[in-house]
C-alpha cells in the first residue's frame, strides 16, 4: 500500500497549525506536507517535524493573496518578480524543513490576458522555477485544479499540463496527479495514472463529491491504492480531503479509512473513534 502524507492545511483543523504535527504523528502518519509554510518560521516548523519524528514532502510556492481569492500567479504576466521572489522563499523553507518537491499553482488568468499570453508567461515561470531547484536536486510539481473548485483555473487537465511539462523540457518538473481533481474534470484514474505514472511526481487524494476522506464517495479508493502498488508508485500520497465530521477531533473520526486500506493506524484500535470504511466491491 502507498505512503500516506497528512496535509495539515486541511487535516486537524480543529487546533491550531502548530499543533497539527503531534496530531499527525499520534494519528499514527510519519509524514505531513502543507499548502503554505509561511506564516511561521522554517526553524519552528523544523523543531516540530523534529520532535514528532515527521517527514515533510511538499508544500507550495507562494500564490499570491490568498485570502483575497488569488490562487497562484505563475500565469500572470505582470507578476514575474513576485513570483521569482516566491520561489527562492519557498527553496528556503524546503532547505530548511527537508522538503525535496515544491508545487507551482498556475492561478486563474486574469481578464485582461489572452490564453495565449497566460501560457507563455507560465512556461517562462515554470522554466525559471525549475532551474533555480534543479541544482538542489529538487522536483517543481505542477497541478491541474478542477473549475468547480476554482473557475478559471489556467491548468485543469492532465493532458493539459504534459503539454506544458513538454515544453519546458526540464527532467525535473513533474505532475502533481491529485485524484479529487482529475476525477472532477476528466475521470478515467485508473488508466491516467497507468499511462502517466512516469510523469508523475506526487499523488493525492479526497472522495467525490465533497472532498472528503475515502470511503465517503464515488471513488474506488480500494482499488486505486492496490492499483498504484501493481504499477510501482513509489512517492507519497498526500491526503487532502476535508473530514466529512466537522467537529472535534473530526480527523481522527474519519481515519478508519486507513485499516480498512491494510495500514492500521495509532487510533484504529482506540474505542469511539469511527472511521469512513472504505468499499471493497
Amino acid at each position: 500500500m502507498p505512503r500516506f502524507a497528512a496535509n495539515l492545511s486541511m487535516l486537524f483543523a480543529d487546533r491550531p497549525f502548530l499543533d497539527r504535527f503531534e496530531a499527525a504523528a499520534k494519528a499514527g502518519f510519519s509524514a505531513v506536507e502543507f499548502q503554505f509554510p509561511y506564516e511561521w518560521p522554517a526553524a519552528e516548523l523544523a523543531d516540530r517535524l523534529d520532535r514528532w519524528q515527521l517527514r515533510a514532502v511538499l508544500h507550495n510556492l507562494p500564490a499570491g493573496d490568498w485570502a483575497a481569492g488569488e490562487r497562484g500567479i505563475a500565469c500572470h504576466p505582470d507578476r514575474q518578480a513576485e513570483f521569482r521572489e516566491g520561489v527562492h522563499r519557498a527553496l528556503d523553507y524546503a532547505r530548511a524543513l527537508g522538503v525535496r518537491q515544491l508545487n507551482c499553482l498556475a492561478g486563474v488568468v486574469p481578464a485582461d490576458v489572452t490564453a495565449e499570453v497566460a501560457w507563455s508567461t507560465l512556461v517562462n515561470h515554470v522554466q525559471y522555477a525549475a532551474d533555480v531547484l534543479e541544482p538542489h536536486g529538487m522536483t517543481l510539481l505542477l497541478e491541474p485544479i478542477n473549475t468547480w473548485d476554482i473557475p478559471g483555473f489556467f491548468l485543469n487537465r492532465s493532458d493539459q499540463t504534459i503539454r506544458l511539462m513538454d515544453e519546458v523540457a526540464a527532467p525535473n518538473v513533474k505532475l502533481q496527479y491529485d485524484l479529487y481533481h482529475a476525477q472532477r474534470m476528466e475521470g478515467e484514474l485508473a488508466a491516467t495514472l497507468h499511462r502517466l505514472l512516469p510523469r508523475i511526481g506526487h499523488i493525492q487524494l479526497a472522495d467525490n463529491p465533497g472532498r472528503h476522506e475515502p470511503g465517503t464517495g464515488e471513488i474506488h479508493f480500494r482499488f486505486l491504492l492496490d492499483w498504484l502498488d501493481r504499477l510501482g508508485y513509489a512517492g507519497w500520497v498526500g491526503c487532502e480531503y476535508r473530514p466529512a465530521y466537522d467537529g472535534p477531533l473530526g480527523t481522527e473520526r474519519g481515519l478508519g479509512w486507513l485499516a480498512d486500506c491494510g495500514q492500521p493506524n495509532a487510533l484504529s484500535t482506540r474505542s469511539g473513534v469511527a472511521g469512513a470504511s472504505i468499499r471493497t466491491g
